[in-house]
């Protein structure tokens, strides 16, 4: 295997510099106009392919000098609505704008695997996708991506986040189940309203809605001990002291590990709603809102990224991942259309994700390089 960990190195100043550019100039999602542009100009001169699938995307392709498979790697690029606090020179020069989740990193060490890569182009059976993805943080570029047809004839797929949770210079590979589907939840509860003296002559929506917000909260416990949430971040209802409210609503979350689990759980909400609507006399109306899909990961593809890091960083530096996490990312998209691989690399970085205060090393990004170069190496080889 190819010493890219070394070659990573070398790199390390001037992917310092292309961090420092775009951590500067964070953009929201779908407005990342600059950054593409930026993007563009260290992609190009590499030799690859730049295409504008949609908005601010960009599909880079390298050919290797040999046929062969194809193999895609996605950073994300936007940023997210808070006011930087790490004190960095190099800190965000958009107000209330910053790179909170380590955007900066993806994107740098999806660079810094474009130009390994290219350096060993002569060697290369097939070609390798970087997918530089708009809108993670807000209604999802994947699945555009996939629209676009930028996965058709893609063999594996792979992708990474920086982790507070694991020491710098380590990676973390979770088999199947990794990151949480997520679903958004809207309830109307409607009932009769009456003077708060003589609530027999109503239908409480409210107590109804408050019941059932109980009744929902505790079906975390209704997938044979499977992690999950269940959330209801809203209850709104009535309109004074002394009225039985006719109306109520209740807003939240669900997040549930695969497709099996995801639509019990949607099936379990409906099922409490129509049961407590019938002990009621309540009419109840339930809206749920589908959104990203979660992370299931491919055994194969996992193996891959795991004896690939174990051969790249040594079996201390390489972590099998035990518990999936209930947050959520747009991946899961790419893994319905391709087999692949989400992993996490150490960021080097004690605050958490989203925190004003996250700010990675730059070393994560020099790992997480020579890992997907690499490991996009050896899928195209196998």
């Amino acid at each position: 295997m190819t010493d890219f960990l070394s070659e990573a190195a070398s790199l390390q100043s001037f992917l310092q510099a292309v961090r420092q550019t775009l951590h500067r100039a964070p953009e929201l999602g779908n407005q990342e106009i600059k950054t593409s542009a930026y993007l563009r100009s260290i992609l190009e001169p590499l030799g690859l392919t730049v295409e504008n699938p949609f908005g601010t995307a960009l599909c880079a392709t390298l050919h290797g000098a040999k046929p062969g498979r194809t193999a895609a790697l996605r950073a994300d690029m936007d940023a997210l609505p808070v006011a930087e606090a790490t004190g960095a020179e190099f800190s965000s020069q958009i107000p209330g704008v910053m790179h909170a989740c380590g955007h900066d990193i993806h994107m740098t060490a999806a660079v810094g695997a474009a130009m390994l890569l290219a350096a060993h182009r002569e060697t290369l059976c097939g070609s390798i996708r970087f997918l530089f993805q708009p809108d993670e943080e807000g209604c999802g570029g994947a699945q555009r991506f996939v629209d676009a047809g930028c996965l058709r004839g893609v063999d594996a797929v792979f992708g990474a986040h920086v982790s507070p949770e694991l020491p710098l210079g380590s990676v973390g590979i979770r088999f199947g189940k990794f990151y949480a589907a997520s679903d958004t939840f809207s309830i109307t509860v409607r009932g009769k309203s009456a003077h708060g003296a003589e609530p027999e002559k109503g239908i409480d929506a409210l107590q109804a809605a408050a019941r059932l917000a109980v009744r929902l909260v505790g079906l975390r416990s209704a997938l044979n001990g499977e992690r999950c949430a269940v959330t209801v971040g809203t209850l709104q209802a009535g309109t004074a002291i002394n009225v039985v409210a006719d109306t109520a609503q209740l807003t939240g979350i669900l997040r549930t590990l695969g497709p099996d689990s995801r639509a019990r759980m949607r099936r379990l909400v409906t099922d409490a709603a129509a049961e407590l609507a019938a002990q009621t006399g309540t009419q109840i109306d339930v809206q749920l809102h589908e959104s990203y899909p979660g992370i299931v990961n491919d055994d194969s593809a996992s193996q891959l990224v795991h004896d690939t890091a174990v051969q790249l960083l040594g079996e201390p530096n390489v972590a099998v991942l035990q518990q999936p996490t209930l947050m959520t990312e747009d991946f899961g998209y790419y893994l319905a259309a391709a087999r692949g691989c989400f992993y996490h690399v150490g960021a080097g970085c004690a605050a958490p994700l989203h925190s004003p205060q996250f700010l990675p090393d730059i070393r994560a990004a020099v790992t997480a390089a020579a890992l997907h170069a690499a490991a996009l190496e050896r899928a195209l080889a196998e």
